[in-house]
């Protein structure tokens, strides 16, 4: 537990839906007191790419649950990381509701056009994949900030093991999280003197909507059972699993706490050793 989170606040992108790893972060602050902001895109129960988004009504129960298990105060907002008046909106929810905030998880993200090479990619599905996944980063950042100042405060960025191991088959997200990642040590770098933290997490193989649609891809492929080609790809992994959202929001936690006040502009691996560097 991090004592020195206890009523500040937090916000997470992508946090709608309780599968994800956005869901695993937001809960693991609130377990250690924080007030919890969770934006999504919301609307009706929908899907990009064959992947769930997070509707208005799991986002209402999410805050729900959240108040009553941990006390804290919790808001849903619908928010569209590639619409800049949608996230202003969002700041002046969050400004009202708290005054400022003490914590951005920028989370959320998405894959299109996908498996390809990238000779033959859909441009368009090649850009969006990029807006989304780097230059929403860029926006929620540049929107939040200016309320984030003025008292020790962290934002912390989820990249990928893709950022650092190119993916096959998956180029403009592999791209996509490279810049994220850079995208942190230029934050780090122009925010440190405002004592403003910007750090990022880069997940391994974690049991997400996407890794499910990826293993049944894989079992579809090569005929086999989901089972089987779940340990296929844990042969992969130097522990021997694929993890769990709550072991990213675990190192999310540690970061965004004073337990990590002399730590910027890192990028951690959160892969059962999958990917290694020096």
């Amino acid at each position: 537990m991090y004592p020195d989170l206890k009523d500040k606040t937090a916000l997470v992108t992508g946090a709608g839906k309780r599968t994800g790893i956005g869901y695993a972060i937001a809960k693991a602050l609130a377990q250690n007191g924080m007030n919890i902001v969770i934006t999504d895109l919301g609307g009706a129960p929908a899907e990009i790419a064959g992947i769930k988004t997070g509707s208005s009504g799991e986002m209402t129960d999410i805050c729900r649950e959240l108040t009553q298990d941990h006390g804290v105060k919790a808001l849903a907002l619908e928010m569209d990381i590639i619409d800049s008046a949608s996230i202003e909106k969002a700041v002046a929810a969050v400004r009202e509701a708290f005054g400022r905030l003490d914590v951005l998880v920028n989370n959320a993200g998405a894959v299109l056009g996908a498996p390809q090479v990238v000779h033959n990619y859909d441009e368009a599905a090649w850009i969006k994949t990029i807006d989304i996944n780097l230059h929403g980063v860029f926006r929620v950042s540049k929107a939040f900030v200016p309320i984030m100042l003025g008292a020790p405060a962290a934002i912390v960025n989820i990249a990928s093991r893709a950022a650092k191991r190119p993916p096959l088959f998956n180029g403009a997200y592999g791209v996509a999280k490279a810049g994220v990642v850079m995208l942190t040590k230029v934050m780090a770098m122009e925010l440190g003197g405002q004592n403003l933290r910007v750090n990022a997490v880069c997940p391994g193989l974690i049991m997400t909507d996407m890794q499910v649609q990826r293993i049944q891809m894989e079992a579809d492929v090569f005929g086999t059972t989901f089972q089987e080609a779940e340990a296929r790809l844990a042969k992969d992994v130097p522990l021997g699993r694929i993890g769990k959202p709550s072991e990213v929001a675990d190192m999310v936690v540690y970061l965004a706490s004073g337990q990590a006040s002399y730590i910027t502009g890192h990028a951690y691996n959160v892969g059962g050793g999958i990917t290694m560097e020096l």
